[in-house]
């Protein structure tokens, strides 16, 4: 049998996630105004700014680490990472049609940065590390004019490029110790290096803009003050704030139409400045460090990213800051629905456990326990509380609605509490730790009693499912076993023995037969009464099956894992049905939403997938 592959419809829900916000410069605002343009892992998010409507670009094999739009606003360009050695391509993308139009290959490794020519003829593009070379391209021939290396013998690497705003011929790279001004010569096919004099002074440039008329280009180094160099006389007309410099680098810099900078801090300050004496003249504080700092029009607006997955709105001339989207910027742990409805679902990753609006992607709350880290999530069946599951080896129970910590059971596990389950009582949790152990807890009205420690797992307990009677529940651990337990007499009642570390196990709704996966890619069937296994499926044909979740009928099941793909499986035949790609980063958790609307999935870079259930509801 032919497996049929029909490509999910991809839905909106994709926020930001954390590599995405270590791109400098990443965001952008497109100049139609109506659009923002962001690198989302391996794609690129077109987003627009009124609607939330999302289209995605995929064609790069990896993350990308750079984004430049024309002037115009008809090419989008980007850059990505790969692996030592092999080429890192640039693809060149029609903005109209959603489309690629071109792949550039020639740099090595990871492309640097990428800058347009003010009326769309060129493209020049700067390598990584281990490329060093930068490359002038013809945007209609779709070819290398010229290339040459970036910077000097005995100087650092070029990490930005910027083009000249009023002629074809000019840009400027600059690093660590060095700032050159390039001439192309197109006759001769050759670019022509100026290294800028900045006298004693040795600094490692961070970001880089220019003024609106070529008289001046602004650059922020890593220690926190700004250089202001002329073009054309190549040499350095000021420098400041001469006191007060700005904390951790200024890591995005804009210059505005009216005159007037505003710069961005590593240690998210946003401020607007003037020459010669960079003193803020207005200055907020934004919640993570300044990655990019883009325009809407002449500058009456502007949106802000920043490390910790934040967009804000700013409106120049009340200097007041907007949150228009957020999302994780750790690893997401875990997903859950409440009880019938799949208005709400909850996340959790590193210290936080957020509660989103599912079709608008909304934050409706956010629960923070600093230092910690937050390994699984249940909602209590009367949706009363949010049970989590932390590493300090502590339960903690929140109000849905205000966050308000309701209960802690201290020490609950020695290693760290990895999974949790609740019963439909809601009158037991049952958690499990990074040792092993597997405990029973009775929730009264003011109290927490530990009701039974069943000690069978030699490794964490990876994932806990419960039956729906309550009398019996399915524990799946990194040490190749999944135990049924009986909850009534609190003993085992079956064990299940791969040779895997379990990652994911689910009921079939009938409750005669589990499903469950892990490291060895494959996927099982097994029978409850006896533990034995009934059929394998090849899960994945790359990487571990690390979530897991069937629907209410069980005619299908979803899965996701290390290869990035969600995949939607009929339960009898054993077959996929449809794949979604989507992910960057290795997914580690997946539900299908109570009324099978939707599937969510989560990933490690601090994704979170939306998807239309491809099936009839």
């Amino acid at each position: 049998n032919s497996i049929k592959l029909s490509c999910f419809c991809l839905l909106g829900f994709v926020t930001i996630y954390i590599l995405s916000w270590h791109v400098p410069t990443g965001l952008k605002c497109h100049p139609d105004q109506e659009h923002l343009v962001y690198p989302l892992g391996c794609t690129i998010l077109i987003q627009a700014i009124n609607t939330q409507e999302q289209n995605f670009l995929h064609g790069h094999g990896n993350n990308v680490s750079c984004v430049a739009i024309s002037k115009s606003g008809l090419y989008i360009a980007s850059g990505q990472v790969t692996f030592m050695g092999f080429k890192a391509d640039i693809i060149l993308w029609d903005y109209k049609k959603r489309e690629l139009m071109a792949r550039l290959s020639l740099h090595k490794g990871k492309i640097e940065a990428l800058a347009f020519s003010p009326n769309d003829i060129y493209l020049v593009s700067l390598g990584g590390p281990d490329d060093g070379s930068v490359v002038v391209w013809s945007i209609d021939k779709r070819e290398a004019i010229c290339g040459s290396p970036a910077a000097g013998l005995n100087v650092g690497n070029a990490t930005t490029v910027i083009f000249s705003k009023c002629r074809d011929e000019m840009f400027v790279t600059a690093g660590n110790g060095t700032i050159r001004v390039w001439e192309l010569d197109l006759p001769n096919r050759k670019i022509w290096p100026t290294e800028c004099q900045t006298g004693q002074m040795k600094r490692i440039v961070m970001s880089i803009s220019m003024a609106n008329d070529d008289s001046f280009f602004y650059l922020g180094t890593t220690t926190g003050d700004i250089l202001k160099m002329n073009p054309r006389t190549k040499l350095l007309a000021d420098t400041g704030p001469a006191k007060d410099k700005f904390s951790l680098g200024v890591s995005a810099i804009s210059c505005l139409q009216m005159g007037g900078l505003l710069v961005g801090s590593g240690d998210g300050l946003l401020v607007f400045c003037k020459s010669p004496s960079y003193k803020p003249i207005k200055k907020i504080q934004l919640q993570g460090g300044v990655t990019s700092i883009t325009l809407r029009g002449e500058g009456h607006q502007f949106f802000v990213g920043t490390e910790e997955s934040h967009i804000y709105r700013v409106n120049f001339t009340n200097f007041k800051e907007t949150l228009i989207t957020t999302c994780h910027f750790e690893s997401v742990q875990d997903i859950v629905f409440p009880f019938g409805t799949a208005e709400l679902f909850a996340t959790c990753a590193k210290k936080d456990i957020r509660v989103w609006h599912t079709l608008t992607n909304r934050e409706l709350l956010r629960i923070t326990v600093p230092n910690m880290t937050c390994h699984g999530i249940d909602f209590m069946r009367d949706g009363k509380s949010i049970i989590s599951a932390w590493d300090d080896g502590r339960i903690r129970a929140f109000a849905p609605e205000t966050g308000r910590l309701m209960y802690v059971i201290n020490n609950a596990h020695r290693i760290g509490v990895t999974a949790i389950a609740t019963t439909s009582d809601c009158k037991r949790i049952i958690s499990g730790g990074g040792e092993g152990e597997v405990r029973v807890w009775h929730i009264g009205h003011q109290t927490q009693k530990l009701e039974e420690a069943l000690k069978e797992h030699k490794s964490s307990v990876s994932c806990i499912r419960v039956k729906k009677s309550n009398e019996e529940c399915v524990t799946a651990s990194t040490d190749g076993t999944c135990i049924i337990w009986d909850l009534v007499r609190l003993r085992r009642n079956q064990m299940i023995l791969a040779n895997t570390l379990f990652q994911c196990v689910c009921y079939h709704p009938e409750e005669f037969q589990i499903i469950t996966s892990g490291t060895d890619r494959k996927i099982a069937y097994w029978e409850v009464f006896d533990g034995s296994v009934i059929r394998e499926l090849d899960g994945s044909l790359s990487g571990a099956v690390n979530g897991m979740d069937i629907t209410v009928e069980g005619v299908h099941f979803v899965t996701g894992g290390n290869d990035h793909l969600v995949k939607v499986w009929d339960y009898n035949e054993g077959e996929v049905t449809h794949v979604g790609v989507g992910h960057s980063g290795n997914i580690t958790r997946i539900r299908i939403s109570p009324g099978n609307q939707y599937i969510v999935s989560v990933s490690a870079d601090g994704a979170i997938l939306r998807w239309k259930y491809p099936f009839p509801s």
